[in-house]
């Protein structure tokens, strides 16, 4: 970042303190926001463009390789005239980081020229291009370009530091993405009753990165063809990391599959069914063997507590005698346990949470329900297995960003392949913001921004409104906008440009 650059930033941020600290009645007597005498015109012969941050994400792509991984992987088109797999895929995955919801936006990419001189194109795809290039996809092709991202994915992860490369943790889960259309080949009704499609998700809770998404039926059980995947994770995590973590709900704990996982040194923590049998066994343990569970604190005060407001959602619930169920207390134990298809003993975690059952101000009676982990960690406390298994849940928070931050499961195709080609160039889109974050040089940067929404990376780097100047060989985009983000901007896309090209 050059001095320049600093200056104006610093500039900026001391002329909008001394605004923003301006107090007081309008000596007018009127409101703040009175408008404007607004006029509108052309410009001449100045170019601008809204998202300019597509410039560092395109020029991150290159440098890692993405385009050329593609093209030697996906074999696609016959002819490339004029557009290579590469083209295709990005076009659509820049469209979603542009704030694109449909492939109907591709045409308002195609109508401007200072995007399309960004990506240095002379034209792009449209939208029906777009649908034709996702219907030509099969099963093999789509792993391929999976295998193809998942292959630049570990040039992104190239110059973090040790710690980063400790334990990858794997998360696995599915949902359901509905859909309103009638004749998509492949969607069927899931068990809530939804029509669409579910896609299984495994992903990479270290960076909350999508490894691999496999489209299937609405009617498909959530653990079908899960192992496959979870073995393709695995295959490819142990050549970076130390060790390997799975994670999942009581629908993933498939014991067919835990004793090859832990003779691979595999580790895994899994939700399991609170059978009958179970929770005999943890009602026959010993009053010693249970220990209290304290539950961390969601985050630490630096100055003084506020005062907790009134709970008014359980007020009128008492108020107006409504069964209500409150936690009283939580505790903790573990024992060897064999499931029927295991050939050895794994460690069970029993979580029983105390419960008090009551209507209005009058307690009716209190129950005990049980919670199942089974795992092969073995060298930390129960608690920190409950912990971790509870921590899978911020999974929850990649898929709701799938879904309503980049789009992702929109499944605007009529069959099932070409949504799930869909749904994994979408997915792209989120998986270069995290490579982004991953070069950013400032540690704490660098973990806020790979935590950081969809929308509000959007509108730190991605809405950031250019001038396009053309040039002596080369294009400049003067940003036209100010703020500290920007200094995080900048040094991001100078370590970007000091990266070898892959």
């Amino acid at each position: 970042m050059k001095p320049r650059d600093h200056r104006i930033i610093a500039k900026g941020k001391r002329n909008l303190e001394r605004r923003l600290a301006r107090r007081g009645p309008e000596l007018d007597g009127k409101a703040v926001l009175r408008g404007g005498n607004c006029r509108y015109e052309m410009a001449g012969r100045t170019r601008a463009l809204a998202c300019g941050g597509i410039g560092a994400m395109h020029a991150l792509v290159r440098k890692l390789g993405l385009d050329r991984a593609i093209d030697r992987r996906v074999r696609l088109l016959k002819i490339h005239n004029p557009y290579f797999e590469s083209d295709h895929v990005l076009n659509i995955a820049f469209n979603v980081l542009s704030g694109g919801t449909c492939l109907e936006d591709l045409e308002l990419r195609r109508q401007s020229a200072e995007y399309m001189d960004l990506l240095g194109a002379r034209s792009i795809p449209d939208p029906t291009t777009a649908g034709d290039f996702l219907r030509r996809f099969d099963e093999a092709s789509l792993l391929e370009l999976m295998e193809a991202i998942n292959d630049v994915r570990e040039r992104a992860w190239a110059g973090q530091p040790a710690a980063f490369f400790e334990r990858a943790v794997v998360d696995i889960d599915a949902t359901i993405a509905p859909t309103d259309g009638q004749c998509k080949q492949g969607m069927d009704l899931s068990y809530k009753g939804v029509w669409g499609y579910a896609p299984l998700i495994v992903s990479l809770a270290n960076t909350r990165e999508p490894l691999y998404l496999v489209n299937r039926p609405g009617n498909t059980p959530s653990s079908k063809g899960a192992a496959g995947w979870i073995d393709r994770a695995i295959a490819r995590l142990e050549r970076q990391f130390e060790s390997i973590l799975l994670r999942g709900d009581t629908d993933y704990s498939q014991t067919e599959h835990l004793d090859r996982w832990d003779a691979g040194g595999v580790q895994f923590i899994f939700g399991f069914d609170a059978c009958p049998n179970l929770e005999a066994l943890a009602e026959a343990l010993p009053a010693r063997a249970w220990r209290p569970l304290e539950r961390r604190p969601r985050y630490e005060v630096k100055t003084r507590e506020r005062t907790r407001p009134e709970n008014v959602k359980e007020a009128i619930v008492r108020e107006r005698g409504y069964k209500n169920i409150r936690l009283a207390g939580e505790e903790v134990a573990e024992f060897d346990y064999r499931p029927g298809k295991c050939k050895q003993a794994y460690r069970m975690v029993a979580l029983r949470k105390n419960l008090s059952v009551e209507r209005g101000e009058a307690v009716l009676f209190d129950e005990v329900r049980y919670f199942f982990y089974i795992t092969n960690v073995r060298d930390c406390g129960a608690e920190e297995i409950v912990f971790s298994a509870n921590q899978r849940c911020d999974q929850e928070n990649l898929i709701a960003q799938l879904k309503s931050g980049i789009e992702a499961l929109r499944m605007p195709a009529g069959d099932l392949l070409a949504n799930w080609a869909c749904l994994v160039i979408a997915a792209l889109g989120w998986t270069i913001k995290a490579w982004f974050a991953l070069q950013i040089p400032e540690a704490g940067a660098r973990r806020a921004t790979l935590r950081m929404e969809f929308k509000k990376f959007f509108n730190r780097f991605i809405l950031l409104p250019c001038q396009v100047v053309r040039g002596g060989r080369r294009l400049r985009l003067r940003v036209l906008a100010c703020g500290e983000h920007l200094r995080t901007f900048f040094a991001t896309f100078a370590a970007i440009r000091q990266m070898n090209s892959g």
